[in-house]
């Protein structure tokens, strides 16, 4: 079993890489930038391509984990699911 240390720091690096990926969002909307254009590469490029993957893979991970490390989830009643007739 992993310690809380250890998702803690998971959590707070895949957030983080949720923000990079939603400013990149904003930014695209807004002025037509995206971020992977700026990086050694371009959007082809090997980094681009890479911090893709992870801020992907990190949306993955909190959707999974997301329970576990919301505070307001964690504060809500479990309601139980009701039978389907």
């Amino acid at each position: 079993m992993r310690s809380n240390t250890h998702m803690g720091k998971l959590h707070m690096v895949t957030f983080l890489l949720l923000i990079v990926g939603g400013l990149n969002w904003l930014l695209q909307g807004v002025f037509g930038w995206e971020i992977g254009a700026f990086l050694p590469g371009g959007m082809a490029g090997l980094s681009a391509r890479v911090i893709y993957i992870l801020v992907g893979l990190s949306a993955v991970v909190e959707i999974i984990g997301h329970k576990s490390t919301c505070k307001q989830c964690n504060a809500m009643p479990a309601s139980p699911i009701a039978p389907t007739v």
